[in-house]
């Protein structure tokens, strides 16, 4: 039977989708998001698959972070603490930008649990970073106009993609501090080992999806991947750094294809 249910555990907001006897597998998005930047492709792949989503902690409805702070793997920790809660045993793992890091950390501390990883539009290391052009001070935060957000959000998108309303609105309503913390958090850990070195100590099945037109990370550093044995690269024409919202036809296939090997 198809079920949709919501729950929070261990301050965890967890959000799933599908049979629940179906193979499991867990959404993670990134830094500054939701579970709700993968809304567009869930109905797409519910047919065959318990699709699990998660807000990690201080983003959408899941609380800050007590004691340990937004260290990737502590996130992670949570996120598998979450999956045990819901008696997810094991789980294809896919990861949105930043969300493809933390993926990699839970496959790093619980390589039973990941079955396999899915990296959607995350930079293998820093050198693959753009810098963003528009920055903002919290002074600056509660005054922002709805442009002024769309304008510090379309990096993540192609160039001219129309942003929804529902994005823009879930931007207001961000916790800075959780940005700052996550995106410091990210850094230092693509600074301590690159994401194709510790997916190659992994031996897991790899899929990279990366839309062409990235304004976040350069498209071409996707190759870098392939140093991973039996890593599958999938370059998206004519999408940006979110083809899950973007495209979420093609990248929604994609997984599934993946998720069905």
């Amino acid at each position: 039977m198809t079920v949709s249910d919501s729950t929070t555990t261990g301050g965890i907001h967890v959000r799933q989708d599908g049979p629940r006897d179906a193979p499991a597998l867990l959404l993670i998005h990134g830094t500054g998001a939701s579970l709700r930047t993968w809304d567009p492709m869930v109905p797409l792949l519910t047919g065959s698959l318990r699709v699990i989503r998660v807000d990690l902690p201080g983003c959408g409805r899941s609380a800050p972070p007590e004691g340990a702070g937004y260290a990737l793997p502590d996130q992670a920790g949570r996120v598998a603490a979450a999956l045990d809660r819901l008696g997810v045993e094991q789980a294809v793992v896919a990861g949105h930008s930043s969300g493809g890091m933390i993926a990699t950390a839970l496959a790093e501390q619980r390589s039973g649990l990941v079955t396999a990883l899915a990296l959607i539009n995350t930079g293998p290391g820093m050198a693959a970073y753009i810098a963003d052009e528009l920055t903002i001070g919290p002074a600056q935060w509660p005054d922002l106009t709805d442009e002024q957000l769309r304008r510090l959000l379309s990096p993540a998108f192609r160039a001219g993609f129309e942003i929804p309303q529902a994005f823009v609105d879930e931007t207001r309503g961000m916790n800075l501090q959780t940005f700052a913390a996550t995106s410091q958090a990210g850094r230092a850990y693509l600074e301590e080992r690159v994401l194709p070195e510790r997916l190659a100590a992994l031996g897991k099945p790899l899929l990279v999806i990366f839309g062409e037109d990235d304004r976040r990370w350069r498209s071409s550093s996707a190759a870098e991947y392939r140093a991973v044995p039996g890593a599958e690269v999938e370059l998206l024409p004519g999408s940006g750094h979110s083809p899950n919202v973007e495209d979420p036809s093609r990248t929604a296939a994609l997984l599934l294809a993946f998720s069905a090997v």
